[in-house]
């Protein structure tokens, strides 16, 4: 007796396996049918607001930091763009170039760029257009009026694959009341992957 419901019950289990099995089988078999098909990317999905990774070198100098900024139309503002290796590079005293950056303040920052479609890759190529940054640091009681000029040697991108902007910036040159800063080694300040939130 108990021997055949064992058999009952083994019955039904490699019954219902079967039935587990044949419906894998056929979910698996209809996976292999989709094709993934990208979302084209258009000119307006560059604007928004964006939580990015900045790493800016100068020379052996390196640091990291999490920065916001938002792109419209055509322009990308920061709010509060990075300028303390601008301040160091002016100042070269740690403890006045603190005091000097605490007196400045937020910097607001405004990076023109044209932006073009690449079909191909998905992409939103960036052609940027920096405009002079000009800074008027206090040292000493007297204030300096530093101008950096600023260059993007590559096109930025904003990928369609993940919807992220990609670009780079470096100073290339301060002057300081009108005379040019040297030596003075240029400070690079990448945005590697920067997300919309």
């Amino acid at each position: 007796m108990k021997i055949i419901k064992v058999m009952k019950k083994l019955t039904v289990l490699k019954a219902f396996m079967v039935v587990l099995v044949a419906f894998a089988a056929l979910s698996l078999t209809s996976c292999n049918n989709d094709s993934y098909e990208p979302v084209p990317v258009k000119l307006s999905d560059v604007n928004g607001n964006y939580r990015a990774k900045l790493i800016t070198t100068q020379g052996n100098s390196r640091t990291e930091k999490v920065i916001d900024f938002s792109a419209k139309d055509t322009l990308i503002t920061f709010k509060e763009f990075p300028i303390k290796e601008i301040v160091k590079a002016v100042v070269k005293d740690p403890v006045k170039t603190e005091t000097a950056l605490t007196a400045i303040g937020k910097i607001e920052y405004k990076l023109n760029y044209t932006p073009k479609i690449n079909v191909e890759n998905n992409v939103v190529e960036l052609s940027f257009v920096p405009k002079k940054l000009t800074i008027q640091i206090p040292v000493d009681g007297a204030t300096k009026q530093t101008v950096v000029t600023l260059s993007a040697k590559q096109k930025g991108l904003f990928i369609g694959q993940d919807w992220s902007l990609r670009y780079s910036l470096s100073a290339e040159k301060i002057t300081v009341d009108g005379v040019e800063l040297a030596p003075f080694e240029a400070i690079k300040y990448d945005f590697p992957y920067s997300l919309k939130y």
